[in-house]
């Protein structure tokens, strides 16, 4: 029998999350069906899916970056990096909390992981959890955390009896939502989001012993509860109409003042982070507002705002034939998409986007079928697995190999939703491939490239994925690009423009296509905050 581990190292961390993730991907659908509280929306438990896919994918970096999974500098940058994931890719009420308490248990394992560094750390993250809430609620996941993080301190043994005594305890924490919360006695429900907090802990429970605990069935009795009266509860359609989400860089001192601000906004307030990047969470019936609060602190980014009574209609309405998700990357493109019928994904510099997030983008299209144009080469083994799992979920998807959002934005142009599925795929596929695409980027470093060697800060004219034009400016790259492209030919060149680009530079580009090459017409779009500063397609 192999020896149980008496620490939480580097690799039971990466064992945890991948674990969590996978059993979170098994329940699912059964926690979204329980949710009922704050606001009965069906997605506690796609959100705490996304959320610790984007922990794991955190810490599988760090394993990419260590020699060795065994040192204690890789269990520091484990559980930080755990901690950091889940911060950055919380969605909703129920992630936005786990990535508290997955940072409070960061804060404690990273100096050791040990059974006296657990009971800490789960001490800890019970109590961090719960000041992030700005008005905490028994009956729900605190309650949970709470029970957890009780039991451990009281347990006396190593790491095994202390995961087991709180994974037991939050179980039957668990069991008891439906007396401390009216709704959940009400629906005869237990706490979604306390449900996959014991899911998580199960998962750290097989990480350290060895053993999955037993799937448990959740039903319980409908009946009147005991807990707080029906005015404690904000779920339902008298509730706030969108929903606020955005991380945030901003200084401690701003998130305070912002926390009262958002608070007299709405509810459902929860505002987790620290070290200047924060994760905003809030109900409100004034989403522009929300936004203009997170302005004045800081710098928010990665805004979503969901519409709950759209949702409600959503979930009772006929799904549509066909839909299409393009995945952009730069915010300045989700609108022109979002226009023209596409769901969107947006594909930060650095932060390509998981297969949960494209996932639930195609369920967010609500349509029986889906066409899907990831518009990154290195997207295509995880477009491909969203595509099958969405298709597992009986939506049939076409996915459309676009190496880039020029190619996209072709394909979607000539999207008929009304014409055949087949006949439609392979017009957009079409589209697709008759255009080239090319993109300015700035040499990071000395290196040899297909064009020459190039020097740190160069500027590189990069086509159909290779460099092709090394130059000094780019102004002059761009044309150098332009011309090798339109020497094979074309009817149409699409300039995409990143954020700190002038219109004019766009002008001129244009100037020099008419005047160079006759019966070919340009079109302009701002991109936003992308990674390159120019996008360039040739159709």
């Amino acid at each position: 029998m192999p020896q149980l581990p008496d620490d939480l190292d580097a690799v039971a961390v990466r064992t945890w999350c991948s674990l969590a993730l996978e059993a979170l991907g098994r329940e699912r659908e059964e926690i979204d069906a329980i949710n009922v509280y704050p606001v009965a929306d069906g997605d506690t438990g796609t959100n705490l899916y996304l959320t610790v896919e984007s922990a794991a994918a955190a810490v599988e970096a760090v394993f990419a970056a260590h020699e060795t999974g065994s040192s204690v500098a890789c269990r520091a940058d484990a559980v930080r990096a755990m901690a950091h994931g889940a911060l950055i890719g919380a969605r909703g009420n129920s992630g936005t909390i786990l990535s508290q308490l997955l940072r409070g248990m960061a804060g404690v394992l990273a100096d050791g992981g040990d059974a006296d560094h657990l009971r800490a750390a789960l001490t800890r993250a019970a109590a961090a959890a719960r000041q992030a809430v700005a008005h905490p609620v028994e009956g729900t996941v605190l309650t949970v955390a709470t029970a957890a993080a009780e039991a451990a301190e009281r347990t006396v043994g190593g790491l095994t009896a202390v995961v087991t005594a709180a994974y037991e305890s939050a179980r039957t924490a668990l069991a008891a939502t439906p007396g401390q919360l009216a709704v959940l006695g009400r629906a005869g429900v237990v706490d979604a989001g306390g449900r996959g907090l014991v899911t998580v802990l199960g998962a750290l429970l097989e990480a350290v012993s060895g053993q999955a605990p037993a799937r448990t069935s959740w039903a319980v009795k409908a009946e009147a509860p005991t807990g707080p009266a029906d005015d404690c509860a904000v779920a339902g359609e008298d509730g706030p109409a969108f929903e606020v989400i955005y991380l945030l860089e901003a200084h401690d001192e701003a998130v305070g003042r912002l926390r009262t601000r958002l608070d007299g906004l709405g509810d459902s307030l929860v505002v987790v982070g620290g070290d200047g990047l924060w994760n905003v969470h809030v109900h409100v019936d004034d989403a522009g507002a929300a936004v203009e609060a997170g302005v004045e602190a800081g710098r928010p980014y990665r805004i979503r705002i969901t519409h709950f009574g759209a949702d409600r209609v959503h979930a009772h309405a006929e799904p549509a034939q066909r839909g299409v998700v393009v995945v952009v990357p730069g915010d300045g493109l989700a609108g022109l998409c979002t226009d023209a019928g596409a769901t969107t994904v947006l594909a930060r510099p650095g932060e390509p986007p998981a297969s949960g997030e494209l996932v639930d983008a195609i369920r967010r299209a609500h349509a029986r079928e889906v066409v899907l144009l990831p518009n990154d080469a290195t997207l295509r083994h995880t477009a491909g697995a969203a595509a099958e799992q969405a298709r597992a979920e009986g939506v049939r998807v076409a996915l459309i190999p676009t190496r880039a959002v020029v190619q996209g934005l072709a394909a979607l142009a000539v999207h008929e939703p009304d014409r055949g599925f087949d006949e439609d795929v392979v017009a957009m596929t079409a589209a697709a491939g008759a255009t080239r695409y090319a993109e300015l980027a700035v040499a990071e470093r000395q290196s040899w490239t297909m064009a020459g060697i190039c020097q740190a800060g160069d500027i590189l004219g990069l086509i159909d994925g290779d460099v092709a034009v090394i130059g000094a400016d780019v102004p002059e790259t761009a044309r150098t690009v332009l011309d090798r492209m339109l020497s094979a030919g074309g009817e149409l060149v699409t300039l995409v423009l990143g954020e700190d680009v002038p219109d004019t530079l766009a002008d001129a580009l244009a100037e020099h296509v008419r005047e160079g090459y006759l019966a070919v017409d340009t079109v302009v779009y701002r991109g936003g905050h992308q990674a390159a500063p120019l996008l360039i397609g040739v159709e």
